[in-house]
């Protein structure tokens, strides 16, 4: 498999902090990579590192084999790139965008063809005003696939989205993948990274924290699945003592949360449900929860939100 992208001792500072503090990590062709952190983690200055509109203050960078400061009006060519931040004139119609961005690059891709690729050809005549948000975000990964990429950027692609628009916006991801690209992303949603990254970077105050699968992540955190479920009253000391393991329970209300991180005989579950039911406890809404990445994440960064 080729390396696509290689960083080694990334450093960006912003007066004494610094926002990206010397990480190294490799991209691999066809793979969707996924970075994500807190607020002010560094994802999106790193992210603009990669695509040369940062200029790092250390460390090496090599996109498709170019330095992204040396190499600049190279890699636009065959990179796409979908900012954080990105707009379009309120009365320019989609296909008047996807026409204009076409004459930037030598080997533009067939706009016509995107539109349909997109489910933007019923809205090609509509002001970009009047799109929703999940149909500005398609427009703005068409723009992206214009320069026929083997690289794509995208950055914090399905914020302010509902979750059908989200979904929507996931499975494009995917058919941009399946057709021989390279994907970057950064997300602050969890899920988002587990289900479409095939790896995923954790950046907390600038470092990377952890990197792997998302699987991989998970099985490293040891944490067994949950159980959840709601009792009438307190719940008795008894039932605690009687679930065998190194047990913890957190209970807010009726709400009882009761998990694990040892090896065990018996599904947790059935214990519990053997004990409310021994115990003649009243309960309901009992349900299993499997650990995930916001798990490892939380574990990892904590669970106070950082602006």
């Amino acid at each position: 498999m080729n390396t696509i992208i290689q960083v080694e001792g990334l450093q960006k500072k912003y007066g004494e902090m610094a926002a990206v503090d010397g990480i190294s990590f490799e991209v691999q062709e066809g793979e969707i990579f996924g970075m994500v952190g807190p607020n002010g983690a560094g994802k999106t200055t790193t992210i603009e590192c990669l695509e040369g509109l940062r200029k790092p203050d250390r460390g090496m960078i090599r996109v498709l084999g170019m330095d992204p400061q040396n190499h600049g009006h190279a890699l636009k060519e065959c990179t796409g790139m979908q900012l954080q931040e990105s707009n379009l004139p309120a009365r320019m119609r989609v296909w008047e965008a996807l026409d204009l961005y076409a004459t930037f690059y030598p080997r533009a891709a067939d706009w016509r063809k995107l539109l349909v690729q997109l489910g933007l050809e019923e809205k090609q005549n509509t002001p970009f005003s009047k799109l929703s948000g999940g149909q500005k975000q398609r427009l703005f990964i068409a723009l992206a696939l214009l320069p026929e990429p083997n690289l794509i950027f995208l950055d914090e692609l399905t914020t302010g989205l509902d979750p059908q628009a989200r979904h929507t916006i996931w499975d494009l991801v995917r058919d941009v993948r399946s057709n021989g690209k390279t994907v970057i992303l950064t997300t602050h949603f969890m899920e988002e990274a587990e289900r479409l990254c095939d790896r995923v970077a954790i950046l907390d105050h600038g470092k990377i924290v952890a990197l792997d699968t998302p699987d991989a992540l998970i099985r490293l955190l040891g944490a067994e699945e949950r159980v959840v479920f709601t009792v009438e009253g307190s719940l008795p000391e008894d039932f605690k003592k009687n679930i065998s393991g190194k047990i913890q329970f957190d209970i807010e209300g009726n709400r009882v949360v009761v998990h694990g991180t040892d090896q065990r005989k018996t599904p947790l579950v059935s214990e519990v449900v053997n004990q409310l039911t021994a115990q003649h406890i009243p309960f309901h809404d009992l349900r299993t929860e499997q650990p995930n990445l916001e798990d490892v994440f939380l574990s990892l960064t904590g669970r106070r939100m950082r602006e």
